[in-house]
């Protein structure tokens, strides 16, 4: 059988993520990482729904490189919700604590949203997974943000570091989701791409 790509692409991704990147390795495509900054503050009266796939629409905005006919420029971000309530990327260690503090013993939603956007064609779309917390300790808490800096993850968490092994009960959805990229939803928007 062939070793040749599946997907005649080579991707961009706009993004500070090792977890992004991690996970974009693995369709074997070529990937090439690139920044863009972009205030990440929703427009007022955005639904909490909406907001990932808008700031990763925002990013793409934000890409002022040129794209060869063969590449695709990736773009995302992830917000966590929890009974109408929007946590981002925490300001400090004590939001930190104070955002896990609120999802312990509950269940959240995490929405990532996505834009693939090639010379021809932008799709953008989003995921959500719903995750349940078990109950965690004010110990067991400052030990996660102390030890593992959570501070550049929505909700402050990562649900591949310490704290997804200890408190993540269940997952409703996919866990690259949470993690910060639906990787099955990534790869069909590619073949979408390639179909022209």
């Amino acid at each position: 059988m062939s070793s040749t790509a599946l997907l005649p692409w080579r991707l961009v991704l706009a993004s500070a993520s090792p977890r992004r990147r991690q996970l974009l390795q693995g369709l074997d495509l070529p990937l090439e990482i690139t920044h863009v900054d972009i205030d990440e503050t929703p427009p007022p009266g955005m639904p909490h729904e909406q907001v990932a796939e808008h700031l990763a629409h925002q990013k793409a905005d934000a890409f002022a490189g040129g794209l060869a006919p063969d590449q695709v420029l990736v773009t995302a971000d992830t917000t966590v919700l929890i009974e109408g309530q929007l946590l981002n990327k925490p300001e400090d260690e004590a939001d930190a604590r104070r955002m896990l503090g609120i999802l312990a013993g509950r269940t959240h939603e995490v929405i990532t949203g996505v834009c693939l956007r090639s010379v021809e064609r932008t799709l953008c779309f989003s995921d959500v997974a719903r995750v349940t917390f078990t109950p965690l300790t004010a110990e067991e808490i400052a030990y996660y943000v102390a030890r593992h800096h959570p501070l550049d993850k929505a909700g402050a968490y990562g649900v591949q570091d310490w704290v997804g092994y200890v408190a993540v009960e269940r997952i409703e959805g996919s866990f690259y989701t949470v993690m910060g990229l639906p990787m099955h939803r990534v790869y069909a928007g590619l073949k979408e791409l390639a179909r022209r």
